[in-house]
């Protein structure tokens, strides 16, 4: 699979697809080896395969920086989780297994109230064209959700700290994440990784025919 042809939209619908639960990669491994792109489709590559593979550590690192930035400011690390989970949500799997999670809390102490939270599943027509699944969370659609988390971590944002100090911490994850993505060699990992991408893209493109 060459990463070149990847645009940024299949790379982001990669993301929002693939398993939440996978681990971090070791850190011996994550800052291993750095090299020189020799040109900008090597560049171009090499960032997508890198914030594809190393996806988890770079989330964490974010939320770090964010942390370490409002230390003393117990408001704003509360504002970083629930931003955390405002973007985890958008993760399919993260999102399901989330809703089993608190469902399944639910259940323990009122079966009824459980029930009630479960989605309604409209069932599909023979003949209509199959659209894609809408994650529900708690009963309802999963942006409610992250709509609510989003807007109470930016209230919470702008009542802990001045507004220039969080741009200032995304800015230096970004820029983190960015030149860690540019300069870290991929490993042979990441492109074994890529056929294995690559045949489960193609599976899933050939089920939907």
């Amino acid at each position: 699979m060459d990463w070149g042809n990847v645009t940024a939209e299949d790379l982001i619908d990669a993301l929002r697809e693939v398993d939440w639960s996978s681990p971090p990669r070791p850190v011996s491994e994550f800052f291993a080896r750095f090299t020189v792109p020799r040109s900008y489709s090597k560049w171009n590559s090499r960032l997508k395969c890198n914030l594809y593979y190393y996806r988890t550590n770079y989330f964490i690192m974010i939320i770090f920086i964010l942390g370490i930035a409002f230390l003393r400011k117990p408001l704003a690390i509360v504002a970083a989780v629930l931003t955390g989970l405002s973007i985890a949500f958008l993760n399919d799997s993260f999102a399901v297994a989330f809703n089993e999670k608190v469902t399944r809390m639910v259940r323990q102490f009122s079966p009824h109230l459980a029930a009630k939270l479960r989605p309604h599943i409209t069932p599909v027509l023979r003949g209509r064209p199959p659209t894609k699944r809408v994650i529900h969370m708690c009963g309802q659609p999963r942006w409610v959700f992250v709509l609510a988390f989003s807007a109470a971590s930016c209230f919470l944002w702008l009542t802990s700290c001045r507004l220039l100090t969080v741009l200032w911490a995304l800015i230096i994850g970004i820029l983190a994440t960015t030149l860690h993505a540019s300069f870290r060699t991929p490993n042979l990992k990441a492109r074994l990784n890529k056929f294995r991408e690559e045949f489960r893209a193609v599976w899933r493109n050939y089920s939907e025919l």
